[in-house]
């Protein structure tokens, strides 16, 4: 592997591709690192040492590799864009002239994601507005009772919610970059970077918490944990195809063998993301809600807050599951591919073309998708049980959405470089 990554070094354009993603890294890190105007940087690390947990912003904190509760110039990170992808991706559904983009190949797809720049940045905009907004009332750390704006003025407000929303505007840029000009998805690459960036502070603090001993246990079940991911983002059922010869004018057409790849995590994080979101809700209403002394906002605190509940993680858990069968049925149409099939005089060996072949790839689908769900409701819990077995803090690195995206764009950006290679005559990572 170590060679085929130094020849893929060797080779002029592939190592100016490599480079050029490095730089846009750096560039995107250091971004994250520079505070935004009008911020009172003192006050703010002061605030973040004393702050324990952050439950309510932790999805968007990810995110954004810490860069949120920083107030920096790029503290949306890439959160308004995953948002905007996955309500675009909904509406494609059920609106049909997105649908008839969709439908229209590259010059669709193209006007598909035009829409979701311009959704981006009304998100980022909104979302800049709102932590700005809670951050000059103090709200946005908890117990914190420093300014963390030098002063109130509606002119630093506007300064930081401009400031904040151009971020995202060059994120968005910045990620464009690296897929015309790098390797691999650019938008998955930063959202990578950003998780790997917190992922060495919080294995030193399970270290610097629980001591050496633990930390062994914990690199070693991370291990198994990273393996079992890997195994389960690369299993599939291929159902096969075969279609039939048929003459065109003078020429003989078809005749060959395919296969339909349905792999078993079809929803990805998409369903986590999903779940976590809601379960904010509850959180968010408790805190603004915080001086009531009302029952439900109590039985809020107690049960859907700080997630080592046993209900919090059952509810958490289910709606994985629902998400997960919701987010395949709205992305996999078993009928639209039927008809394809149908169309171009393919067929699965054993099952009648149309209605049948439909009724199996639902089967199949519905089938396939339970142990893939299983399998997100039990990746995201391990953060959860950690929390009460280690007392992590929720900052578990080896769990939850944080190893889904690892592993899933590594993988995705390492095939990539595969194929580069093996174009090239190399070998590739994976002998």
């Amino acid at each position: 592997m170590l060679g085929a990554f130094a020849n893929a070094f060797r080779t002029p354009d592939l190592r100016r591709k490599l480079l050029f993603v490095l730089l846009i890294i750096v560039i995107f890190r250091a971004g994250s690192q520079i505070p935004a105007p009008g911020v009172h940087v003192a006050n703010v690390d002061t605030c973040l040492n004393q702050l324990e947990d952050s439950s309510l912003y932790s999805l968007i904190n990810l995110f954004s590799g810490g860069a949120l509760l920083q107030l920096t110039i790029f503290a949306l990170g890439i959160m308004p864009y995953i948002t905007a992808s996955i309500i675009l991706q909904l509406l494609v559904v059920v609106i049909p002239r997105l649908e008839a983009l969709k439908k229209e190949g590259q010059a669709g797809q193209t006007k598909i994601t035009q829409y979701t720049r311009y959704l981006t940045l009304g998100l980022a905009l909104l979302q800049a507005t709102g932590i700005v907004a809670l951050a000059r009332s103090g709200n946005l750390l908890q117990n914190c009772n420093q300014p963390l704006l030098h002063d109130d003025g509606t002119a630093t407000f506007l300064v930081l919610v401009v400031t904040m929303t151009a971020g995202t505007a060059v994120i968005m840029w910045l990620g464009e970059l690296i897929t015309d000009r790098g390797v691999g998805n650019g938008m998955s690459i930063l959202i990578f970077t950003q998780v790997v960036a917190t992922f060495p502070t919080a294995l030193w603090a399970v270290q610097k918490s629980q001591g050496w001993w633990t930390f062994g246990v914990v690199m070693a079940i991370g291990l198994v944990i990273v393996a079992a991911v890997i195994f389960i983002e690369q299993a599939q059922r291929r159902i096969p195809v075969q279609y039939a010869r048929r003459m065109v004018g003078r020429k003989m057409f078809g005749g060959s063998s395919t296969y339909i790849p349905l792999k078993v995590n079809q929803a990805g994080i998409i369903p986590v993301i999903f779940a976590s979101s809601l379960l904010y809700l509850p959180a968010m209403a408790v805190q603004f809600n915080n001086t009531s002394s009302s029952k439900w906002v109590g039985w809020l605190n107690d049960y859907f807050v700080d997630g080592s509940h046993p209900l919090y993680m059952a509810v958490f858990f289910l709606l994985i599951i629902f998400f997960t069968y919701f987010y395949v049925s709205i992305t996999f149409n078993p009928q639209e591919v039927a008809d394809n099939m149908k169309k171009y005089g393919g067929f699965i060996p054993g099952i009648r073309a149309g209605k049948p072949t439909e009724d199996y790839l639902s089967y199949v689908l519905s089938r396939i998708t339970l142990p893939g769900a299983l399998y997100l409701g039990l990746i995201s819990l391990i953060p959860l049980i950690a929390l009460v077995l280690i007392d992590a803090n929720q900052n578990f690195p080896f769990g939850g959405t944080s190893i889904l995206i690892m592993v899933g764009v590594a993988l995705d950006t390492v095939k990539q470089i595969e194929s580069q290679l093996q174009q090239r005559n190399y070998e590739g990572f994976l002998r």
